[in-house]
């Protein structure tokens, strides 16, 4: 479950969530935040479907293909499992199935002020059995659509069902589908009957409520209606109130919890009333006798104690695994032994090292440091010179042969300059920069 919260509401980016409700089969959970998309996920916190946003600049809100303000709050149908009821503040009840939501919705509902002007709503429910689709507004009217026909006209209307300008935060059918309770902003607490739907059976006052998602509820047995309320300044703790269908008594006050008790609801089968505080804390309440399985499998269970040892014994352990002989060599450090194996030559795999003057190995030298010396040498063209003889050497070799048998420079200045004239060398200490230019 913790999981699952923290997938939807990485999903949702920034947009704070409102509302998270498993379906009647619970395989689907339906997320609502501030923000006109709703996502359908399933157990495991896979996203299934995410409606559209509508174009804002339409006019008619039943051309649009979703909403275009924030959603306000969202039901499952209670025998339809892929239908779903979303209401919004841009004055529209829309009816979407899972299969095509992510292309536009199944009908729009437009409940209407006095006078038909715009109203927008701010709670919205199915009936028990399906066949009802409620709406409570912000003029403090409660509205009903059959759902079985076209959502044209109201089959129940009560126009000053709360104070208007305020914010019905709750409205919810009983499970014989005769009564239903709404949650005022106007610090009420209303029960209206089904069949006489013009003024209030039961009115509980004094309820302070200052959140749009306050909830209350009907008890599995239909003899309780529930709801929260808010701190008042002073205040520390958040209260739980109980009353009686039948008198609207108020037969228990329970504190819950250092904040607002804004969200509630009753399991009928386990029996358990889960509440979820404006501190970010969720309360479990439970009957040990009355409730099956949910919080009592965790509660049950009792804090397991330390075992102390009264006598302590100093005996030695021995293990085999502890002799020299059974010890396993300790892992070396892989940077020394790849330092170790890049000295090896056969494990760093390195290449055959240059020959020097004479083969060795079955190697034969071949001597020359260019192409044209290597071919000669090869091919017995010229015979090998060593390559460490003085080149001066080399040139004072020709030098006598040059002067007695002059060919290239000499021929050309012997009639114009026959007498070969030198630069004079001159001592000096200047630095070659400094030094005039001949």
């Amino acid at each position: 479950m913790r999981q699952l919260i923290i997938v939807i509401s990485a999903t949702f980016m920034c947009n704070p969530i409102t509302s998270a409700q498993y379906s009647s089969t619970g395989d689907r959970v339906l997320a609502t935040s501030g923000s006109p998309k709703v996502k359908v996920f399933d157990r495991d916190g896979v996203e299934l479907c995410e409606t559209l946003r509508g174009d804002m600049y339409l006019v008619d809100m039943k051309r649009t293909k979703g909403h275009v303000a924030g959603v306000s709050g969202a039901a499952w149908h209670p025998k339809i499992k892929e239908e779903f009821l979303t209401c919004a503040s841009d004055g529209t009840c829309r009816i979407w199935h899972v299969d095509d939501a992510a292309k536009s919705q199944r009908h729009v509902v437009k409940p209407r002020a006095m006078g038909g002007l715009k109203t927008h709503p701010s709670a919205c429910t199915y009936s028990r059995d399906g066949h009802l689709v409620a709406a409570a507004c912000t003029d403090g009217s409660l509205q009903m659509w059959d759902h079985r026909k076209a959502y044209v006209s109201t089959t129940m209307l009560v126009r000053d069902g709360h104070q208007r300008g305020t914010e019905t935060s709750s409205i919810v059918f009983s499970y014989d589908n005769v009564s239903v309770a709404t949650r005022g902003g106007d610090e009420t607490l209303k029960l209206w009957d089904v069949r006489q739907f013009r003024k209030p059976v039961h009115n509980a006052s004094g309820l302070f409520n200052k959140f749009p998602m306050t909830d209350c509820l009907f008890s599995p047995n239909d003899q309780l209606v529930v709801t929260g309320t808010s701190l008042e300044r002073g205040e520390t703790l958040g209260q739980l109130h109980f009353f009686l269908r039948s008198t609207f008594e108020k037969v228990a006050q329970l504190p819950v919890a250092e904040g607002h008790v804004i969200r509630a609801v009753w399991h009928p089968r386990i029996n358990q009333l889960l509440l979820g505080c404006g501190s970010g804390v969720c309360k479990v309440l439970y009957d040990p006798d009355k409730s099956h399985r949910g919080a009592l499998l965790c509660a049950g269970k009792k804090k397991s104690k330390s075992k102390q040892m009264d006598v302590v014994m100093n005996t030695q352990v021995i293990t085999p695994h502890a002799l020299p002989m059974f010890r396993e060599p300790r892992a070396r450090s892989t940077h020394k032994q790849a330092e170790k194996a890049r000295q090896d030559p056969k494990k760093s795999r390195r290449p055959d090292l240059p020959q020097g003057k004479s083969g060795t190995g079955g190697r034969v030298a071949v001597g020359g440091s260019t192409m044209a010396s290597y071919i000669m040498r090869t091919l017995g063209v010229e015979a090998k010179k060593r390559e460490e003889g003085d080149p001066r050497e080399a040139l004072l070799k020709h030098a006598k042969e040059a002067a007695e048998n002059p060919y290239w420079v000499t021929p050309a200045y012997a009639k114009t300059q026959p007498k070969q004239i030198f630069q004079p060398v001159e001592n000096s200490d200047e630095p070659d920069s400094k030094k005039r230019k001949t």
